[in-house]
């Protein structure tokens, strides 16, 4: 009598929750498929399936050239934070534009796009006279998601890209605050 064949069962995932626990968009995944760069990934049908490793994570082979990718590489911990930015709504308007109106905050990197699908639990929080500092300058209402629930950007095939407006003036306004602060500093240590 012969054994019973063991075989083992490793997790698999779809694109769209292996670029959630990546924290990249399902079109970058997608070109890192196509490149034969995400270990083991396997079409099964028309459907991607790609297997997580001891981490929980998909892994991604390195590219041969090129910066280095800035995926997660272990399992988030921090919740996901969402801002409806309402100045670029305003800009969108007064212009005639379609820049992405929703901010979504995953750790220290920041995305931008027109639609959110959050899959599982969330809480819509507003504090008026306590704004939270550290998420987009003192937002006084946003969405948190916790870590384990996927947050799926969707982008208007017609919209806009890039940071909107309002994050480029106000990054605007941080370089030159920088810049006057060196400024001032080498004019004192002229003196």
């Amino acid at each position: 009598m012969s054994e019973p064949l063991v075989t083992t069962t490793e997790p698999l995932v779809t694109t769209t929750q292996a670029a959630f626990l990546l924290n990249l968009s399902t079109g970058r995944l997608r070109e890192l498929l196509n490149q034969g760069r995400v270990r083991d990934a396997r079409k099964v049908g028309r459907l991607w399936m790609i297997p997580l490793n001891s981490r929980g994570m998909p892994e991604i082979k390195p590219g041969r050239r090129g910066p280095e990718g800035t995926w997660n590489k272990n399992r988030r911990s921090g919740n996901t934070f969402v801002h409806v930015l309402r100045k670029t709504i305003d800009y969108n308007r007064d212009n005639g534009t379609s820049y992405p109106a929703v901010a979504v905050k995953v750790g220290d990197k920041k995305d931008y796009c027109h639609a959110l699908k959050i899959d599982g639990p969330c809480q819509i929080v507003y504090q008026p006279h306590q704004p939270n500092k550290s998420q987009a300058g003192g937002a006084r209402l946003w969405i948190e998601v916790e870590p384990q629930h996927i947050v799926e950007r969707v982008y208007f095939s017609d919209g806009d890209y890039g940071p909107p407006p309002e994050v480029s003036e106000q990054r605007a306004k941080v370089k030159n605050k920088n810049s006057k602060q060196k400024n001032s500093k080498i004019k004192g240590k002229k003196k």
